[in-house]
C-alpha cells in the first residue's frame, strides 16, 4: 500500500474514531460521578456511626468556621456595599430608590452570602483539606492509619464533613448581618438614606424562609466543599505532582458543583 493510500481520508475511520472519543469521555464522566457517589455514601454513614473523634471534629470546626470568619467577612461588607450602590444607580432611573434596602437584604440572605461564602471556603479550605489529605497519601500515613486498624474514613474525613456541615451556615449567618451592614453604612453615609427608613424597609420584606433557604445552602455548600477536598486529596496520585493536581481539582470541582446546586436549591425553594 502506497503512502498517498495510507493518508486518503477515509470518513468511516473518521467516524468511528470520533465515536469512540465521545464513548470515552462519557464513560470517563459517569465513572467519576459513580466514585464520588460511593465516597459520598461512605462519608455520610461514616459521619453518623461511631467510634467519633471529638477532638478532631472541634479542631476542624475552629479552622472551618472561625479561622474562615475574615474573608466571609471581609467578602460580605463588600459585596453588601456594592450591592447598595448598584441598586441605588439603577433604580434611580425608575425613581425607586427605596426599594435598595430590599433588594440588598433579599440578595444578601437568598443568594450572594452563602454562594461567595461557599466559594471563599472552597478556595481556602478545600484547598487545605486536598492538600493535606494528599500528602497524608503520598508520604503513606493513610495506610499507616489502616495498619493501625483505624478507619480513615472515620478518623480524616467525618470530622471535616461534619464541621463544614455545621460551620458554614454559621458563616453565612454572620454574613449575612455584615452584608446589610455594608448596605447600610453606604445607603445612609453615601447615598443620604435615613437610618429608620432603611431599616424599617429592610424588616419589612424580609420573610424567615429567605434567612433558612441560605442557611439550608450554606450546609450543601459546606458538605460539597469538604467532600470534594477529602476525595480529592483522598485518590490523589502519587508525588508533588499529584499533590497539585488534588488541590486544583478540589477547588474547580466544588466552585462548579456550588454553581449548580445553588441553582437547583433555588429553582426548589421558589419555584
Amino acid at each position: 500500500m502506497s503512502i498517498k493510500e495510507k493518508t486518503k481520508f477515509n470518513p468511516i475511520t473518521w467516524v468511528l474514531d470520533v465515536c469512540e472519543a465521545i464513548g470515552t469521555t462519557i464513560t470517563a464522566f459517569l465513572g467519576g460521578i459513580g466514585r464520588i457517589a460511593i465516597f459520598a455514601g461512605k462519608a455520610i454513614y461514616h459521619s453518623f456511626t461511631p467510634p467519633f473523634y471529638p477532638a478532631l471534629i472541634m479542631r476542624q470546626i475552629i479552622n472551618i468556621g472561625y479561622y474562615s470568619l475574615p474573608v466571609v467577612g471581609l467578602t460580605a461588607l463588600f459585596t453588601g456595599m456594592v450591592l447598595a450602590l448598584q441598586s441605588y444607580t439603577g433604580f434611580s432611573r425608575f425613581n425607586a430608590e427605596s426599594a435598595v434596602a430590599t433588594v440588598v437584604v433579599l440578595s444578601i440572605t437568598r443568594e450572594l452570602a452563602p454562594v461567595l461564602a461557599g466559594l471563599m471556603v472552597a478556595g481556602r479550605i478545600g484547598a487545605s483539606i486536598a492538600a493535606e489529605i494528599a500528602t497524608m497519601r503520598v508520604t503513606e500515613q493513610i495506610d499507616a492509619l489502616v495498619t493501625l486498624s483505624t478507619n480513615p474514613f472515620k478518623y480524616l474525613i467525618a470530622p471535616r464533613i461534619i464541621a463544614g456541615v455545621l460551620m458554614l451556615p454559621a458563616l453565612v449567618f454572620v454574613g449575612d448581618i455584615i452584608g446589610v451592614f455594608g448596605g447600610y453604612l453606604v445607603s445612609v453615609y453615601s447615598l443620604d438614606f435615613r437610618p429608620e427608613n432603611y431599616i424599617h424597609k429592610t424588616w419589612e420584606f424580609l420573610e424567615y424562609d429567605d434567612v433558612m433557604s441560605g442557611l439550608i445552602k450554606a450546609s450543601v455548600f459546606g458538605f460539597i466543599v469538604t467532600l470534594m477536598g477529602c476525595y480529592s486529596g483522598f485518590n490523589s496520585g502519587r508525588g508533588a505532582q499529584g499533590v497539585g493536581a488534588a488541590t486544583t481539582n478540589a477547588v474547580v470541582s466544588s466552585s462548579i458543583l456550588i454553581l449548580i446546586f445553588n441553582y437547583v436549591l433555588t429553582q426548589v425553594f421558589f419555584s
